[in-house]
């Protein structure tokens, strides 16, 4: 098992450090808080990419699309210039 590049026994390892410098009372409001923290970050991550995404679709449809210009016309002695050597 692989977790975030730790192994199980250093998993195990940090979780008994954990228990014993903040006690078995404590774990539980840490491992509330760090669950909050975490969902904030998420929902924060989550917000900023929907806003950037947004930007970018506004950005996009303003954008005037490029028009195909027309073929370049001939002028009228280029025109009968091709029609007599025809």
């Amino acid at each position: 098992m692989d977790f975030f590049g730790i192994g199980f026994g250093e998993l195990i390892l940090i979780l008994l450090l954990a228990l014993i410098i903040w006690g078995p009372k404590r774990i539980p409001e840490i491992a509330r808080n760090l669950g909050k923290t975490v969902r904030a970050l998420r929902r924060a991550t989550h917000d900023f990419t929907a806003q950037v995404t947004r930007e970018i679709d506004l950005e996009e449809r303003e954008k005037p699309r490029k028009e195909v210009p027309p073929p370049p016309r001939k002028s009228p002695e280029k025109a009968r210039k091709a029609e007599d050597e025809r």
